[in-house]
């Protein structure tokens, strides 16, 4: 192998100790909290094919991977038919052919190929197709991961007839959803999450209680492990772990050849409208940028990087997006969000300057509290929004019919604000009260409870 490569393949020296050697493997190992992906479990075999695996930057690809290597040598993998190798060590497509071609020279049995951050790789696309055209990959198991979603899109046309004959090809690694964060710190009893599995069902309010506490928590570090860690760890969040990922969103933008003042101009309009509605035009008057396509491009980047999620209308007849109404835009998690707000406002103690000053103010944490709602929906189902007379928070496709969830964050509801989403025999509120009483006859029911049971019943179809 390529001595380039040799520190992230320790396990062809001593598969045995291969946690321990293996950087990645070895810093999880020391963090109060370590997490086993569910992907996991779903990722290839004895399959071969073309396989991506999508996710922004600092969500744990790399550690996924090192995880799968460690799953593959418990399985009996040979330690020789696994090999990690890293795009931003790989110049072009050329040098990609000759590093796997000579890496496959003279193997047997299938081969496990790891390629991370593969859009370092100038023209990545047209190495892999090679390599497949040539047959190299007919005996070979080849994981590719990058960071913004644009790269599977590129799969999918590059490689068609040629991913092989898995029924799933293309996977989306996210950051932790709420109920797998209240796993991972095991807040629950066995006996709690049995009661809380039925749908519908009230519980204690001993329980609800224990979710609003995690959820609170949830509002602050999110589904990024290195936060929640530092929580775990330190009751805080430590600035470094802010500037990690404002970082990676200003560096993967500017590598994209965009500019950093736009950037920031975007970034802090999209704050001040977070959850309302926004046209591209709107937008672009209220900043420097001329055009209103230089907006959308920014923001159509920072949603394929998942920073930002853009929420259509619905079209109720069609159940499609309306393209020509406004949309809403949110932050794919709080922790992005926070991390956002810390760079272009920064502070010394940004936990107690920034955080949760932010969490305390009833506007800005329920505007939080609806994007973590709209994140969590998306996952599982395509999610719309509706406006009509009125508005109704989110509308997401299950089956052949759309459903209304309105979020209230809020500690009063007026009549005025469930207009719209009255008008629907199937709407839901999901609340901060805690208690499951209808409201104005409308099934009422705990967010935190409801983002927990929607997992446990997606996971389980």
């Amino acid at each position: 192998m390529d001595p380039r490569f040799l520190a992230h393949n320790a396990h062809l020296d001593d598969p045995a100790g291969f946690a321990k050697l293996d950087p990645h493997l070895r810093l999880l190992a020391k963090q109060p909290l370590v997490h086993q992906p569910a992907l996991l479990a779903e990722l290839p075999l004895g399959k071969p094919g073309i396989y991506s695996i999508a996710g922004g930057r600092q969500i744990g690809k790399t550690t996924l991977l090192k995880q799968w290597m460690e799953l593959l040598l418990k399985k009996g993998v040979t330690p020789q038919n696994i090999a990690f190798f890293s795009g931003e060590l790989i110049d072009d497509h050329h040098a990609l052919v000759n590093l796997i071609s000579m890496h496959l020279e003279g193997r047997t049995g299938i081969q496990y190929l790891l390629l991370d951050e593969v859009s370092y790789i100038h023209e990545w696309d047209k190495g892999v197709k090679y390599l497949a055209d040539a047959g190299m990959l007919e005996k070979a198991v080849l994981v590719l991961t990058g960071s913004d979603s644009a790269f599977i899109q590129e799969a999918r046309m590059r490689f068609p007839g040629r991913r092989g004959r898995s029924e799933k090809v293309d996977f989306h690694l996210y950051p932790l959803n709420f109920r797998e964060v209240v796993d991972l710190k095991q807040a629950l009893k066995p006996k709690e999450r049995t009661a809380l599995a039925a749908p519908g069902v009230e519980v204690s309010t001993a329980i609800v209680e224990k979710l609003f506490a995690e959820f609170e928590q949830y509002m602050v570090h999110g589904g990024f492990l290195t936060a929640i860690n530092d929580m775990a760890r330190d009751h805080s969040i430590a600035p470094a772990t802010l500037a990690i990922y404002s970082d990676w969103i200003r560096g993967d933008v500017l590598k994209r050849g965009k500019q950093e003042s736009y950037l920031r101009e975007i970034l802090a309009a999209i704050l001040k409208r977070q959850g309302s509605q926004v046209t591209w035009n709107n937008m672009a008057q209220d900043l420097s940028i001329d055009h209103p396509k230089t907006v959308a491009d920014y923001v159509t980047l920072l949603a394929s990087m998942d920073v930002m999620i853009i929420q259509a209308a619905l079209m109720e007849d069609k159940l499609t997006e309306a393209p020509k109404k406004p949309r809403r835009l949110h932050f794919a998690d709080p922790f992005i969000h926070h991390a956002v707000v810390n760079w272009l406002r920064p502070a010394k103690d940004p936990f107690n300057q920034i955080i949760m000053p932010s969490l305390r103010e009833p506007e800005a944490s329920s505007r939080l509290a609806e994007s973590v709602a709209v994140a969590h929906v998306r996952r599982r189902f395509p999610t719309y929004y509706i406006k009509a007379e009125g508005e109704v928070d989110i509308a997401y496709i299950e089956g052949r019919r759309f459903q209304p969830v309105e979020v209230k964050w809020t500690g009063q509801m007026r009549p005025k604000d469930l207009k719209q989403v009255k008008k629907y025999a199937n709407a839901r509120i999901w609340t901060r009260q805690t208690g499951f009483a209808p409201i104005h006859d409308i099934p009422a029911e705990p967010l935190p409870v409801a983002l927990w049971r929607m997992e446990n019943s997606t996971e389980n179809k």
